[in-house]
């Protein structure tokens, strides 16, 4: 259970594509006060508290803040800066790809900040790009349906299970569709170079029905009234958020091996106001900002000198090599080659429908 609690009670990633801007004006009440503007597809309920504890600490900034979808904050920061205008001073995406390819093709810019030299390696490309959360990707259960026996830990319990249980497990299994779901795409990519037999796993899912969704609240309702009974791959910090609310669902970290998703902060090389970007990054990377996460939002946080066990330095010391986080480095772009991401969207497909 201390595990669990290290795992982040955050609204995932599907937000409107053109969301209203919400601003938050100073809270010195000063007219004239420079705008931070913020490109980010954080749900705004999560995201209060951090614009709230920032504020509190620089008073005189107030905060623009757009939520959109990753491939919309991509698309606006590359189109913005070839035009030549000004743009977000901070983007923060779950898309993890894309903002590396961001940084990777010069639409990010350095920022050399107080915890940079201590940040993580695995989490830092050219203190350019940070990885701000810690995420893993777990099986979500309804518990009423295992009350005579657990649920399965690892991946070759989950293909027994569903060999075994056959008719009465029919359709009632979910996972993400990788050709709508980012996340669920690059968890299946990374699933590939974990874990060899792991078209036995898509293969297995195909053949017990398997329901497929872009977002995982989907997922989630239907596991928590008990329509389905297993979800594959969801986002942990997100089924916590409904584990947390909803007493018949639960979450196994797979022991074969974790998958740990992060989401990554930059500032735009185009930023209007690239100071203040650099601020708000120093501060959600500093130990209140990363406290705020881990305290208020159940947000694992990065940040080493943070104590407690809602840390990945806690959760990597009592898991060990179980968590594999996805590395921010220039390797995340491999599937964003079309012809890399066609070739295993079409091998998933054919492996949903083999029997």
């Amino acid at each position: 259970m201390r595990v669990l609690a290290g795992i982040a009670a955050l609204l995932a990633f599907c937000t409107p594509a053109f969301a209203e801007a919400l601003v938050f004006p100073a809270l010195s009440g000063e007219a004239g006060a420079r705008t931070l503007t913020v490109y980010s597809s954080l749900d705004m309920p999560i995201a209060r508290p951090m614009i709230a504890g920032f504020q509190k600490a620089n008073p005189d900034i107030a905060v623009r803040y757009e939520e959109l979808l990753t491939s919309d904050i991509y698309d606006r920061i590359v189109a913005e800066t070839d035009a030549g205008k000004g743009t977000a001073d901070f983007a923060f995406s779950s898309a993890m790809d894309l903002q590396i390819k961001l940084a990777n093709d010069g639409y990010a810019q350095p920022s050399d900040l107080a915890m940079s030299a201590r940040w993580p390696r695995w989490a830092n490309w050219r203190n350019t790009a940070y990885a701000l959360t810690f995420e893993p990707a777990v099986f979500v259960y309804h518990k009423p349906s295992f009350r005579d026996a657990p649920p399965p830990a690892t991946r070759g319990q989950f293909v027994d299970y569903l060999k075994a249980q056959g008719d009465q497990v029919f359709g009632r299994i979910a996972t993400y569709d990788i050709e709508r779901s980012g996340v669920g795409f690059m968890f299946l990519s990374r699933d590939q170079e974990q874990f060899p037999d792991i078209w036995s796993v898509v293969r297995a899912m195909g053949g017990a029905g398997v329901k497929l969704y872009s977002t995982s609240s989907a997922i989630l309702e239907r596991i928590a009234d008990g329509r389905f009974v297993l979800g594959y791959n969801i986002l942990g910090s997100y089924a916590a958020d409904w584990a947390a609310h909803n007493p018949d669902v639960g979450i196994v970290l797979p022991k074969d091996y974790t998958i740990v998703m992060s989401r990554i902060g930059l500032v735009p090389k185009a930023a209007n106001a690239p100071d203040l970007g650099r601020k708000y990054l120093d501060y959600f990377m500093s130990d209140e900002g990363q406290s705020i996460m881990a305290r208020e939002l159940q947000i694992a946080a990065v940040n080493p000198d943070v104590s407690g066990d809602n840390t990945a330095n806690s959760m990597q010391a009592s898991m060990g090599a179980q968590l594999r986080p996805v590395p921010v480095t220039p390797g995340l772009m491999v599937y964003l080659d079309q012809v890399k991401r066609t070739r295993l969207i079409k091998r998933w497909n054919e492996s949903l429908r083999e029997q």
